[in-house]
């Protein structure tokens, strides 16, 4: 009995190996997502839109920190798919970041299933399809990680969580959109702003036409919530205001602020912001809820405003007359710049951890290197229109950089990306950083494009120490914000301005710098910081066992047919089999 026993423990123990679910430990949530087309009409014209489970925008990804993620995606589209992660880290695993530099595409009719920790991280987040400008007509949604148990919120519990999706739309479908830009055009003025993936409330009957759905927020009055804000759009900075009530900021992209209230606020591409807001009016009507284009003609571009309605539970009527006033800046170009420079971090607020966020002293590290990342208008490069950093336009290697680097193929890409503006022409290349592995590193965007840009960083957060118009140079450093700099992994840069970050490059792969505005992505406006830790190179996860291959290793795909949990099937089925055997000779 004794030696069965044994035995026993020991299948019972491999079992728990095998499929990485034992007692303890940190829990697993399930997700299956299915990437389809469906005919919408959110501006009233009808277009292809991509759902995920039949859902515009996709179903919530809601978590614990810590928690292991895994979210099984089919791909019904009609070509290759692959799934970001906005502002999850990552940590040691780019294997499932989904962005192309990194990843090999999931084809038509396959599917591939992302694992992954959600590490030491709480916030809102998003997910979003990362190639062939798919984003432009869907595939996004929400992502909130929550605080453990044992961590308390900086602020009292709100009575609920209220998502809110917003970004310019068009009524061309993706595929129409990045035709125009391969052939050299812009995009043009949006047609219009979705609100999670609705359009906007008949506020103005010249400009909303009859038979729109709009999104109607339902509320009851005297509660708070906490609006979880994404700018999931194309290229459009804009501003969101809810009609006579204040934005308390809270948290942005996993960092707590310094609770500050605003009457309004600019939220740029790929941004992402939590208020709370009270219920505090007296329902005489239902209330706006607008998010209306910035930095244009304001005659022009009045279209390009997308508005909900907040419905409190005993309103007295529906929502009449004009929207709430936008800022009143068109001759002061500081007014944005000084809010963005308003958010700073909750220094004694706990994040993910017990410690306070503010425990991290980064005012006090030493620069190991600094970057300098110059944007330029898209410009012809060998016959066709590209946008640049440092004068290079980015070309997805055929074997994306990890799968090369695992299987020494050789030439696919060049660690020699330019620390600095390269002079001369422009030019195509598959141009990455050879970054160092805990180094500290300062980052300046310099936008000397025409249009507002945000830059994000796969992998990281990073503190913005400072922004300001003009050329940057080494003497800006003596207007750092070295005390409470917010901490977050997607920052605007102005037109004719900088914006400068710090940055603790400690998570070992590669992983990817953008913009976030599409068209500039789309066009070129990338690249990848490669970080190696050669004291430890176990540190990086090893490939998943359902990698997918392409490019020059493409004839490994069908190697790799097999999914992890057939290759644990037949592993349980040999345990099994050695059970029996050894308990058979036991009798």
């Amino acid at each position: 009995m004794a030696a069965f026993l044994k035995l026993f423990l020991l299948y019972f123990v491999s079992i728990c190996f095998i499929i990485s679910r034992c007692f303890g430990g940190d829990p697993y949530v399930n997700f299956q997502f299915v990437y389809s087309y469906k005919t919408l009409s959110p501006l009233g014209v009808p277009q292809q839109v991509i759902v995920v489970n039949d859902q515009f925008p996709g179903p919530l990804v809601e978590v614990v920190t810590n928690y292991n993620v895994v979210v099984d995606v089919k791909n019904k589209l009609d070509e290759n798919l692959l799934v970001n992660w906005n502002g999850i880290q990552m940590r040691d695993d780019p294997w499932q970041d989904g962005v192309h530099g990194t990843n090999c595409a999931i084809p038509p009719k396959a599917n591939f299933t992302y694992r992954f920790q959600v590490k030491d991280q709480i916030g809102s987040f998003f997910y979003h399809p990362s190639i062939n400008f798919q984003r432009a007509s869907g595939g996004f949604g929400p992502f909130i990680i929550g605080n453990r148990s044992i961590i308390p919120l900086p602020f009292p519990k709100p009575d609920a969580d209220i998502v809110l999706m917003i970004g310019d739309w068009y009524t061309r479908d993706h595929k129409a959109l990045r035709a125009d830009l391969s052939a050299g055009k812009d995009l043009g003025m949006p047609d219009g702003v979705l609100i999670n993936g609705k359009g906007p409330y008949q506020y103005n009957t010249t400009l909303v036409p009859d038979g729109i759905e709009y999104e109607s927020i339902q509320v009851e009055p005297g509660k708070t919530y906490r609006f979880r804000v994404h700018h999931i759009g194309i290229s459009t900075s804009l501003n969101f205001r809810i009609q006579d009530h204040n934005l308390n900021l809270v948290e942005t992209e996993g960092y707590y602020t310094s609770q500050t209230n605003y009457s309004n606020f600019d939220i740029h591409v790929g941004q992402s912001y939590s208020f709370l807001v009270t219920m505090d009016q007296n329902a005489s009507s239902d209330y706006y809820i607008v998010a209306s284009a910035r930095f244009q003609n304001e005659s022009q571009w009045e279209q390009v405003t997308g508005v909900a309605i907040l419905h409190y539970s005993n309103s007295q009527g529906k929502a009449a007359g004009p929207l709430p006033d936008p800022p009143n800046d068109f001759y002061d170009k500081t007014w944005s710049m000084n809010q963005a420079r308003s958010v700073r971090q909750n220094g004694s607020a706990s994040g993910a951890r017990p410690n306070p966020q503010g425990s991290f002293h980064y005012g006090n590290i030493n620069v190991t290197q600094t970057y300098i990342f110059q944007t330029l208008p898209p410009t012809t490069i060998r016959g066709k229109r590209g946008a640049t950093l440092n004068g290079i336009s980015f070309v997805n290697p055929a074997t994306p950089i990890l799968l090369a680097d695992w299987k020494n193929v050789k030439g696919d890409y060049k660690l020699d990306f330019p620390s600095k503006p390269l002079t001369g022409h422009p030019r195509l290349d598959s141009s990455i950083i050879d970054g160092t592995f805990k180094g500290f590193a300062e980052i300046v965007f310099q936008n000397n494009d025409t249009v507002m840009q945000t830059f994000h960083l796969d992998g990281f957060s990073f503190y913005v120490v400072g922004m300001d118009y003009g050329v940057w140079t080494e003497d800006r450093r003596g207007s750092y914000n070295k005390w409470d700099a917010i901490y977050r992994c997607t920052v605007q840069v102005f037109p004719g301005a900088w914006t400068a970050v710090l940055v603790y490059l400690d998570n070992p792969g590669t992983w990817n710098i953008r913009t976030e505005n599409l068209d500039r992505w789309y066009l070129g406006q990338e690249t990848y910081i490669k970080l190696v830790n050669h004291e430890d190179k176990g540190t990086q996860y090893a490939a998943p066992d359902n990698v997918r291959f392409c490019g020059a290793l493409a004839n490994l795909q069908k190697e790799n047919s097999a999914s992890s949990i057939n290759r644990n099937m037949k592993l349980l089925v040999i345990l099994l089999s050695v059970v029996f055997i050894a308990l058979v000779d036991l009798r």
